[in-house]
C-alpha cells in the first residue's frame, strides 16, 4: 500500500477526554435533541432496560490496520456503551442488537462463569477482569450498542471492548480522575486473549490524522504511561478517499468470498485505485481502498458493474474518516 505520510514522533499517552463543557450528562443525554443519535439511543436504552438513567456514556471507534506492520488507526464510527455502578453484586447486560436476550447475572471473580447468552459471554469475561481489578465489584448495569454490524467488515469485538472497560472504569473511579487506558489495555489483553490487542490500543489512544504505531512485545507491568508514536495518515488532507469496501452474500451462498475480494481490488486498480488491504487479520470479508478523489465514481462503477453483471450483491461502499480515541460522551 502506499506508507502513511513521515512520523510525527512520540507524544505523551493520551489522556481520557473529559466531556466538552456545556456537554449532556448521563442523565439527559438521552433526551438531548442536539446529541449525536447512537450516544442518545444507548443513553435511553440503558434507561429502558434497566430503570434508570446511565452515570456515564463513552464511545470508542472501529479500528484498522494499514496493511503495515505495527499500524493501526481509527475510523469515524463508533461503539457506544452507557454505565450505572450497582453494589448488590449483580451485572445487567443488554444491547438492541440482541434485543430479546438482556440477562441479570450474579457477579462471581472467579470459577466458571454463569450460563449467558452468546453476546453476552465476552462483556461478563471483562467485567469479571475490571471487578477483580477493582473496578465495579458491587455490580454494573451495561448497555453496548455498535453503528456498524459485523457485515460491514470492519473488527467490532476490540471496539466494544474498549468502550465497556471505559464505561465501566469510569463510573468506579473516583470523581475527578480519568479511568488509566494504559492498565485498561494491559488488562483486556490479558482477559481476552483472543482479540486484537494492536486494534484495541488504535482505540483507546488514535489520533484524527493519524495512524499509531506500535513497537514490539508486551509493556511491562510497571510501565502505566508509554509513550506513543504516530504516522500523518489523512486521507482528506491529501486529496484521496480511504473508502471500505465490504461484499455481500448472497443468502444460501457458499461463494470463495476472497476470491470475489481479490477481484473487486482488482478491479478498483485498474479504475484508479492507488493500494488496497484488509483491515483486519481474517481476509476476504472487506477492503480498505485508498483512491484519488476525482476517481471515486470510476471505482465505485467499475466494481459495482462487475458484480451486478455476474449475479452477485453489489459490495458497500463506506467512507472511512481517520477518526480519534475513545472519549467519554457524558
Amino acid at each position: 500500500m502506499t506508507g502513511p505520510g513521515a512520523p510525527t514522533g512520540p507524544g505523551p499517552a493520551t489522556p481520557a477526554p473529559a466531556a466538552a463543557p456545556g456537554a449532556p450528562t448521563g442523565g439527559d443525554l438521552a433526551r438531548r435533541a442536539t446529541a449525536d443519535p447512537l450516544l442518545r439511543l444507548v443513553a435511553y436504552a440503558l434507561e429502558a432496560a434497566h430503570g434508570r438513567p446511565p452515570t456515564a456514556v463513552w464511545s470508542a471507534p472501529y479500528t484498522f490496520h494499514l496493511g503495515s506492520p505495527g499500524l493501526v488507526a481509527a475510523a469515524g464510527w463508533p461503539v457506544a456503551a452507557a454505565a450505572a455502578p450497582r453494589t448488590d453484586g449483580l451485572v445487567r447486560l443488554s444491547s438492541l442488537a440482541h434485543p430479546a436476550d438482556g440477562c441479570d447475572l450474579p457477579l462471581t471473580l472467579s470459577g466458571p462463569p454463569p450460563d449467558t447468552p452468546a453476546w453476552a459471554a465476552r462483556p461478563y469475561a471483562l467485567l469479571r477482569a475490571l471487578a477483580r481489578a477493582g473496578y465495579g465489584r458491587g455490580g454494573t448495569d451495561l448497555h453496548v450498542q455498535g453503528s456498524l454490524t459485523a457485515a460491514a467488515g470492519l473488527a467490532t469485538e476490540e471496539a466494544a471492548d474498549c468502550a465497556v472497560a471505559l464505561a465501566v472504569a469510569d463510573v468506579h473511579t473516583p470523581a475527578g480522575e480519568d479511568p488509566d487506558r494504559a492498565r485498561l489495555a494491559r488488562l483486556m489483553a490479558g482477559a481476552l486473549p483472543d482479540g486484537d490487542d494492536a486494534l484495541r490500543r488504535g482505540a483507546l489512544f488514535a489520533r484524527p490524522g493519524r495512524a499509531l504505531l506500535l513497537g514490539h512485545g508486551t509493556p511491562r507491568p510497571e510501565q502505566r504511561r508509554q509513550r506513543q508514536r504516530y504516522v500523518v495518515f489523512d486521507p482528506a488532507r491529501s486529496g484521496t478517499r480511504l473508502v471500505l469496501l465490504a461484499l455481500r452474500a448472497a443468502p444460501g451462498s457458499k461463494r470463495d468470498r476472497a476470491a470475489d475480494s481479490a477481484r473487486a481490488v482488482d478491479l478498483a486498480r485498474r479504475a484508479g485505485a492507488l493500494s488496497a488491504w484488509p483491515p483486519g487479520p481474517r481476509p476476504g470479508r472487506s477492503v480498505l481502498v485508498l483512491l484519488p478523489e476525482a476517481r471515486l465514481t470510476a471505482v465505485r462503477a467499475a466494481v459495482t458493474e462487475d458484480f451486478r453483471d455476474r449475479g452477485l450483491p453489489v459490495p458497500r461502499f463506506l467512507n472511512i474518516t481517520v477518526a480519534g480515541a475513545a472519549r467519554r460522551e457524558a
